[in-house]
């Protein structure tokens, strides 16, 4: 299954580089006959592979005339930041999601190795010395708060 995934991911992004845009409109049905599988695996790939973090924002529109416009974000911009801090952190986020989020961040040299390991340090388990599900919750805010700083340096 993984196979076809890796297999979609790359025609999609092909199809933006055919295109040379950073955005595309796709359906998802004509996508799914395309590839003969389902439309949840079309929903799976777009879940998973081109997510904010990576440097992708997806808008999907379902029924008759649903589309999925997918583009690619600048992500050497502080709009990118800031979008990252208000739709994919949100009020809530998990240990993982926001290491996910500071890997990709430093892979794109948006911050440097030393601010992600003490982002990374601040966010992790054994600092939020509160009850579990305020964690995800006092991480979120933590993590804007850093990431806010980057938005206002030069």
């Amino acid at each position: 299954m993984s196979r076809l995934s890796d297999i979609i991911e790359q025609f999609i992004k092909g199809l933006m580089e055919d295109a040379r845009t950073n955005m595309l409109e796709i359906r998802r049905n004509e996508l799914a006959d395309h590839f003969n599988c389902a439309p949840s695996q079309i929903n799976y790939v777009l879940a998973t592979r081109f997510t904010i973090d990576k440097g992708y924002y997806i808008v999907s529109r379902r029924g008759g005339g649903g589309f999925i416009r997918i583009q690619k974000l600048d992500t050497e911009s502080k709009p990118y930041i800031g979008q990252i801090i208000m739709e994919y952190i949100g009020d809530s986020i998990s240990q993982f999601d926001a290491e996910r989020i500071l890997d990709s961040m430093e892979k794109k040299g948006i911050i440097t190795p030393r601010e992600s390991e003490i982002m990374k340090a601040v966010t992790n388990e054994k600092s939020l010395n509160v009850f579990s599900p305020s964690k995800d919750i006092v991480r979120a805010g933590l993590l804007k708060s850093m990431l806010s700083v980057l938005i206002r340096r030069d």
